[in-house]
């Protein structure tokens, strides 16, 4: 009887782990590159820091570094549940093409084909947001950028909004990568924050008022946390799966924040900025392709051991001293699986 009920139970396991084995898992990952610059001045934007003889003393050398650090993280990242690495990675605070071509030619990334979506935005930093993609995973069909233009204030400039449309495990699959405005100035910049995400639910609409099966995925360093209003009222990205209806938003970073993970550190407290907001339709039972889980990927390389950032994430600079660090974000990831 022991020997019958020992085979059963052998039996289901064996059965659950093949199931298992058989699900696909596909990882979209975000991650601030904190100032990627190339070490060439470009009279067309304000980089002048970023040049041998600016207060970065930004040389070949760091410049070097620092392409190395990047593209060890991201050579890290979903591996731990895909061995082919996330299939898209959204990433801000970029200067150029040339500063992706050459990240994606960079230590593990290399032997991985990266492709590029990016454009030129008119951020007077001359930073931008653009996507890096797994040719054998990702798809892309068309892209194109939306600027950020408030009626108020036509002379403010900033990163436009990239939308890249795709396939991904045989669905449509939709991309929104952003970098919001600053909260320089405090509380009164918010409405700049919610005038971005006014661009981005539009977007989001737009694509399922075409398609109302499609997937949707909003990602970037939105300068906000995902309570307040730009995210949570503006998006209308809740927080539980339960609360989030037909064509609505699930933001997975919500509860995240709730135990404490951030993204970033700064005055004592952690907040996630880099958020991925997903559409409903991964989270329906029909769907093919399902939201797993979300994570901040906070591993112990990435936080400065010492000195006056110590536990914040390892950044490239602190003040105007080099000290070979990452970024001073972490990036963040959404799984997906697919049977």
């Amino acid at each position: 009887m022991k020997q019958t009920i020992f085979l059963f139970l052998f039996f289901l396991f064996f059965l659950s782990g093949s199931a298992q084995d058989k699900r696909q898992i596909y990882a979209v990952a975000f991650y601030n590159l904190e100032n990627l610059f190339d070490t060439q001045r470009d009279t067309t934007i304000n980089d002048v820091d970023f040049t041998p003889n600016g207060s970065y003393a930004w040389t070949q050398d760091k410049y070097y570094k620092k392409l190395n650090n990047m593209s060890y993280v991201i050579s890290q990242l979903g591996k731990e549940y895909t061995p082919d690495g996330p299939a898209v990675i959204g990433v801000s605070e970029i200067e150029n093409q040339k500063v992706l071509e050459d990240l994606i030619s960079t230590g593990k990334l290399a032997s991985v084909g990266y492709g590029i979506v990016h454009y030129d935005s008119p951020d007077r930093r001359g930073i931008d947001v653009g996507l890096l993609y797994n040719p054998k995973l990702f798809t892309v069909t068309s892209s194109r950028t939306y600027a950020y233009l408030m009626p108020e204030e036509p002379d403010f400039r900033t990163r436009d909004v990239l939308l890249v449309n795709g396939i991904l495990a045989g669905e449509d699959f939709h991309v929104i990568v952003n970098h919001w405005p600053s909260r320089r100035g405090g509380n009164k910049s918010s409405y700049s924050r919610e005038f971005a995400a006014e661009i981005v639910k539009s977007i989001a609409d737009s694509i399922y008022k075409v398609n109302p099966k499609s997937k949707i995925v909003i990602m970037g360093d939105l300068n906000d946390d995902p309570f307040n209003k730009s995210v949570k009222t503006v998006l209308g990205a809740k927080g539980k799966q339960k609360d989030v209806k037909s064509g609505e938003l699930y933001n997975p970073f919500w509860q995240l924040l709730k135990k404490g993970i951030g993204s970033l550190f700064y005055q004592g407290n952690w907040n996630l900025f880099d958020q991925i907001i997903i559409s409903q339709t991964f989270l329906s039972k029909e769907a093919a392709l399902k939201f797993w889980k979300a994570e901040v990927f906070n591993k112990d390389f990435l936080i400065q051991k010492e000195g006056a950032y110590k536990g914040y994430p390892f950044r490239t600079f602190s003040g105007n001293r080099f000290q070979n660090g990452y970024s001073d974000h972490f990036p963040t990831i959404v799984y997906f699986e697919k049977d």
